[in-house]
């Protein structure tokens, strides 16, 4: 004779004595029963049985198709449902019928019916980042005048292994992600670099990573170069602050474990560098204009990419060399009436400020875009995502997601 668990194959058919009493409130479920409930005035909560042997059966039915409005709730009561103990299901469809069968110690109770048995126990799982805001724009200056700063790299929080944030800050805390939660992945555009004279660059935008059941993750857009507006400016302030102008002014303020402060101007036509995630912007000395800041190098794509650095401060004339950006995507600087290099997109770069001779005066260079990564298991990666992010699974056991261009990611 056939068995399945402990009852004679033969046996295994339903025969469910159906209680005649509409539930409304919560109540505790006997094996072998069907229950009408009606939450028409509120939501219930059923208490499954403390135990059960395989092939013990429960049914429940919507009476009055109100569960999408008044949910109806399973409590497990110690017993595995769908193999965990927690979360506790909830069924939230107006209409709908639920069947559940108890397996064994294993996997606990199983819908056989609930419309699509769907898995009603979506677990926790760690999540590491890393989020990098816009860079800063670089700014311009009018020719025969003085020189623009280079714009701030952007902000750089990260939770991956060791591996540091920006600004000196410590690896922050995994987040984590609950099954079925939607994850909205939001990635701050450049600053526009000048392109009229005497103006300052654009301040980078934030990048972000939020959710119902998270605590936000923000960068903070990279700190705009600023132009000499005929006393010494201070570079704009930003996930790393941007270089201050030529003249005896001082570099902008990074954000605390986002990025670093810019370099401080010159006091002859020099302007500082942009700060970068890893590294101070350089300062200018005289003529010679600032490098930007460098940035911070992360494995968590599986290969070792640098981003994040500042944007090089501008010279005049041929007095001067052309400035750097700092390594991870900051755009150079320029000495002449040439316009500056941009930061490189999705590393968070700053936009370079441009240089001025007698007669011209080159743009800013703009800041690069931001860029989200997420890193998670193999085994908990949802397959579910909007905006189109490149996924690489089979990293060290990770799936690696990098978001380019906003979007969202369901757990």
């Amino acid at each position: 004779m056939a068995y399945i668990g402990n009852y004679p194959a033969e046996t295994q058919t339903v025969d469910l004595k159906w209680d005649t009493g509409i539930k409304t409130a919560s109540f505790t479920a006997e094996t072998g029963k069907g229950y009408w409930i009606n939450t028409t005035s509120g939501a219930v909560t059923v208490t499954l049985p403390a135990s059960a042997n395989a092939g013990d059966t429960i049914e429940f039915s919507d009476y009055s198709r109100t569960w999408g409005t008044n949910a109806v709730t399973l409590n497990p009561n110690s017993l595995n449902f769908q193999g965990y103990t927690s979360p506790n299901p909830e069924y939230n469809t107006s209409g709908q019928s639920v069947r559940i069968v108890y397996s064994g110690a294993t996997q606990g109770w199983i819908p056989t019916v609930d419309d699509d048995v769907t898995l009603e126990t979506p677990q926790t799982y760690s999540a590491d980042f890393l989020v990098i805001a816009g860079g800063g724009g670089g700014a311009k200056d009018t020719p025969g005048s003085s020189t623009g700063s280079g714009g701030g790299a952007g902000g750089y929080r990260n939770s991956f292994g060791s591996e540091t944030s920006g600004g000196g800050g410590s690896s922050e805390t995994s987040l984590t992600f609950n099954g079925g939660t939607v994850y909205t992945i939001t990635i701050g555009a450049g600053g526009a670099g000048a392109t009229s004279n005497e103006t300052d660059g654009a301040t980078g935008v934030d990048s972000s990573i939020s959710g119902s059941d998270i605590t936000t993750i923000t960068s903070v857009g990279g700190g705009k170069g600023v132009k000499y507006p005929g006393s010494p400016a201070q570079g704009g302030s930003g996930g790393s602050g941007g270089g201050g102008s030529a003249g005896s002014s001082t570099g902008g303020l990074g954000t605390a474990n986002q990025g670093y402060n810019g370099g401080n101007g010159g006091g002859g036509n020099g302007s500082g560098g942009g700060g970068g995630a890893g590294a101070v912007g350089t300062n200018a000395s005289g003529e010679t204009p600032g490098n930007g800041g460098n940035g911070l190098a992360s494995a968590i794509t599986g290969s070792s990419v640098t981003r994040a650095g500042g944007g090089g401060g501008a010279g005049y004339d041929n007095r001067a060399s052309a400035s750097t950006g700092g390594s991870g995507g900051g755009g150079a600087g320029t000495p002449t009436g040439t316009n500056a290099t941009s930061g490189t997109a999705n590393t968070g770069g700053g936009g370079g400020g441009g240089g001025t001779d007698g007669s011209s005066a080159g743009n800013g260079g703009n800041g690069g875009s931001g860029v989200v990564i997420l890193s998670m298991a193999d085994a908990d990666y949802s397959g579910i995502t909007t905006g189109s992010p490149t996924v690489a699974t089979g990293v060290s056991g990770k799936t690696v997601l990098t978001f380019t261009g906003s979007g969202t990611y369901t757990g």
